[in-house]
């Protein structure tokens, strides 16, 4: 939904104006003057400004001009009477998307309108896309820059400009296909193909058939000649992974690319010659794949040149915060909302997490809170449960050798009551009925223990 400020010293045009835009599609904001405009925008989300000309207090040349600092991406229209179209022209050097004239028919202020809405979502659109783009190419905005990163960017640094075969390790989550990214578009080769193969999810004469391609009547639904992943990245890199998951035969055949930059396509004798740099990823323990006969030592020896690893997030909590603000503005941007910040609790709450499925639960933990939040800030009540109640679990659990009775008591009410509100998905009601208390009661205990705060049973 659209947010559409209008700014005008007259009441009756602003009545007009809301009569004429409002519908389900957008939402309608007034200011009677340039003042109380600003004080909103600093305050709320605006899409776009419908502006006056002459009011008192702040004319709207110099509010267009105020609106453009605080906010460059803010649509502003300016209303003129017809004479003044000098005015307007003004008014559009300094940043204005259009003009209406007074006096104005119902048509032309609602096309008007429509054509700076879409503008608008252009705008949302093409720094989404930008952002993207940056996502690929300056990779330490997405995995963090604290110190435990450090070696890892040193190394992508070293070995981007060289054709050396690198073999990127960590757990899932950790964002092993950014780093293949940041070492491809940083490299010589950045103009060429850059050619993805999840090795996990395919079969295995499938994948041979997707890495190196295969003639037709090959076998059973060959019905042609398919060109392989292989050849498609020639001059390029192609990312291999979870390459931990190839079979035996398959791992002899990538050996010989390795070695003689060489191959065949499944059926057909053609040798075929493939300039492509291989990176490849896992987050297996090859060395014990190797020692029970699972993966071939020589492959092995040639992938792991320049082994990089990539740290879990559990083991760079530094980088959380950074992380976290970063989703927001991306999600914030594609949900059409303007989401400023996360509360205090939240950072804790995210920086005390595990984080078992690393960068990448984040990212989701942090999407879903924007799509929960109905507010400019992020809440702890806004994230996953799990996330929610880890803090509570292990302070609960830690209790002092002379704790008093009391202490023990209120230590095993707390495992109680997390229990609960576990087993009813946070649900207060199911929660006290299954603890045999009012839901009142509850939420009393919630807040002595520190479960949840006031603003927490708001939202």
């Amino acid at each position: 939904m659209s947010t559409i400020l209008l700014v005008d010293d007259k009441a009756s045009m602003r009545k007009v104006l809301r009569q004429t835009l409002e519908d389900d599609s957008c939402s309608i904001l007034e200011a009677e003057d340039g003042e109380k405009a600003l004080e909103i925008i600093k305050t709320k989300h605006v899409d776009v400004i419908i502006s006056d000309i002459k009011m008192p207090k702040l004319d709207g040349l110099t509010l267009l001009k105020m609106i453009k600092e605080i906010d460059s991406e803010i649509v502003v229209l300016i209303m003129t009477a017809y004479g003044t179209i000098e005015t307007a022209v003004d008014a559009m050097k300094l940043g204005a998307y259009d003009y209406i004239t007074k006096p104005f028919s119902t048509e032309q202020v609602k096309l008007t309108v429509e054509k700076a809405i879409e503008r608008q979502k252009l705008i949302y659109e093409n720094k989404y896309l930008r952002e993207k783009l940056n996502d690929h190419y300056n990779y330490k905005r997405i995995v963090g820059n604290g110190k435990v990163m450090q070696p890892v960017y040193e190394l992508i640094d070293k070995v981007a400009p060289t054709d050396t075969s690198v073999l990127i390790r960590g757990e899932s989550g950790t964002g092993k296909e950014l780093v293949a990214h940041a070492i491809h578009f940083n490299s010589r080769r950045k103009e060429k193909p850059f050619i993805k193969v999840n090795c996990a999810v395919l079969a295995e004469g499938i994948l041979e058939s997707e890495l190196f391609g295969h003639e037709k009547g090959s076998f059973t639904g060959a019905a042609g000649k398919r060109i392989g992943r292989f050849e498609l990245a020639h001059g390029g890199s192609i990312f291999l992974d979870e390459i931990g998951d190839i079979s035996l035969s398959t791992q002899i055949k990538l050996l010989r690319v390795l070695q003689e930059k060489e191959f065949e396509r499944v059926g057909g004798n053609e040798i075929i010659r493939a300039d492509v740099r291989i990176i490849a990823a896992t987050n297996k323990n090859l060395e014990e794949a190797i020692r029970k006969n699972l993966f071939r030592e020589d492959l092995f020896f040639r992938l792991n040149i320049v082994p990089i690893y990539v740290p879990p997030l559990r083991e760079r909590k530094e980088d959380i915060e950074k992380l976290s603000l970063h989703f927001l503005n991306r999600y914030s941007l594609e949900a059409n909302k303007k989401i400023e910040s996360i509360d205090p609790k939240t950072i804790e709450l995210l920086t005390r997490y595990n984080w078992p499925g690393n960068v990448r639960e984040l990212e989701n933990a942090i999407q879903r809170a924007v799509v929960l939040a109905d507010s400019n800030i992020i809440f702890p009540a806004h994230l996953p449960l799990d996330i929610q109640t880890f803090q509570r679990e292990e302070s609960a659990n830690i209790l002092k050798e002379d704790a008093s009775l009391t202490e023990k008591i209120e230590n095993y009410e707390k495992e109680l009551i997390m229990s609960a509100m576990k087993k009813t998905n946070n649900v207060q009601t199911r929660a006290s009925k299954i603890l045999g208390i009012n839901r009142t009661a509850l939420i009393y205990k919630l807040k002595k223990y520190g479960f949840i705060t006031d603003e927490d049973n708001q939202n």
